[in-house]
């Protein structure tokens, strides 16, 4: 069975440890039909269009 020759030091093992719950913040892109922000690969909420055509029916307007 495979047993460590040295200790992880202190840093290295915060180092390994800190990549675990690094957020990453979320990417919006314009949408081409409409202009509202949505997350890439993912139809649009407000106009319902997706890679240039409908794919769901939009929300109605308030």
């Amino acid at each position: 069975m495979a047993v460590p020759k040295r200790r992880t030091s202190r840093s290295k093992r915060n180092m390994r440890r800190a990549n675990h719950d690094k957020v990453i913040a979320v990417q919006l892109i314009a949408c081409p039909n409409c202009g509202e922000p949505v997350t890439p690969h993912r139809a649009c909420s407000s106009c319902g269009h997706y890679k240039g055509r409908e794919v769901k029916a939009a929300k109605p307007a308030k």
